[in-house]
């Protein structure tokens, strides 16, 4: 008889294990392997070989599991118990190259793949933005081309960085020229920050994104925001790709590429739970680098954005949006 249980396994009852103890999963949840398959698997990509400025964001999904402790079983705000209507798994990490970016990139495709034979959808946390490629690369060939609905202060849409074409400012330039993208349905928000010149934003228009600006927010506030990626997006195969400097060095300090006048958290998780009911195939949050976090603020953040993503992926009655 086998031992793995036939309906979903939920988290570690906190009630009885103190959440200082028990397993280091995320949000102590079951490892991936002690489930017959998950709804949704939770995979860290240690990987920071493609940054540009301070290192470290191969320790961030360490610290966002840390981080994720404090998560609970229900979701108030979604109405939704996340964990128990949907198998939710820790697959663990993918081992990846630190030394070759090109090596990483096949590394994570395998690992990726590895992962979607026993889950239907990854939840992935980085590692540096350059992740976001090879993860798309793979769901491409499951999905098509996918709205990518991109948080972060930067494009990330620039040719190369000292020769290299594929590092954590590129990811994206790379998937449009390649068509994993639909470029009638794919946006960035939160954008800020000085650029190189205009021309960088003509170029982005070109390989297929929309802009919500970080300063627009305080004119639309994030219900505007959210009104403006629905009317983008509409029902499309949707990834979200969270880099956690979207937000502000206040809520955020955790990263390598910090930029002033970024999203609040709040701000930030009232967008996701607009995602509810979408037809959200993916998703990471990207760039933690804990050695500049102060008081778990940047990892505690991160694991309450991937708490709002899985929410949004649970099934409920088909709504509009």
């Amino acid at each position: 008889m086998s031992s793995i249980p036939t309906g979903p396994v939920g988290p570690v009852d906190a009630t009885q294990v103190p959440r200082f103890a028990g397993p280091s999963t995320f949000a102590r949840l079951p490892a991936l392997d002690q489930v017959r398959h998950a709804d949704v698997a939770v995979v860290g990509v240690p990987f920071d070989s493609g940054v540009s400025y301070r290192p470290g964001a191969r320790f961030g999904p360490s610290h966002v599991r840390a981080s994720s402790k404090l998560l609970r079983n229900y979701n108030p705000v979604q109405e939704i118990a996340p964990f128990a209507i949907q198998q939710v798994a820790d697959a663990g990490d993918i081992v990846c190259n630190p030394f070759d970016i090109d090596s990483a990139l096949l590394d994570i495709d395998r690992g990726a793949r590895s992962v979607l034979d026993r889950a239907d959808r990854l939840v992935t946390i980085g590692g540096d933005h350059t992740i976001a490629l090879p993860l798309l690369r793979v769901l491409h060939e499951a999905h098509g081309e996918i709205a990518v609905v991109h948080f972060d202060a930067h494009l990330d849409m620039w040719d190369t960085y000292f020769g290299a074409d594929v590092t954590h400012g590129t990811p994206f330039r790379r998937a449009s020229e390649e068509g994993l993208i639909d470029q009638t349905g794919s946006m960035h928000v939160g954008i800020r920050g000085p650029l190189y010149s205009k021309r960088d934003l003509t170029d982005d228009q070109a390989l297929g994104f929309q802009v919500v600006g970080s300063h627009e927010m305080d004119d639309i506030g994030w219900r505007g925001t959210l009104e403006r990626v629905a009317a983008r997006v509409g029902d499309r195969p949707m990834y979200v790709s969270i880099d956690v400097d979207v937000l502000d060095p206040a809520h955020a300090p955790g990263t390598g590429t910090p930029e002033a006048g970024g999203l609040t958290s709040r701000e930030l998780l009232s967008i996701l739970r607009g995602f509810a009911g979408w037809n959200l195939v993916g998703a990471d949050i990207v760039e933690v680098a804990p050695a500049y976090d102060h008081a778990e603020m940047t990892g505690i953040a991160a694991a309450h954005v991937a708490y709002e993503l899985i929410s949004a992926m649970a099934p409920r009655p088909q709504e509009d949006h």
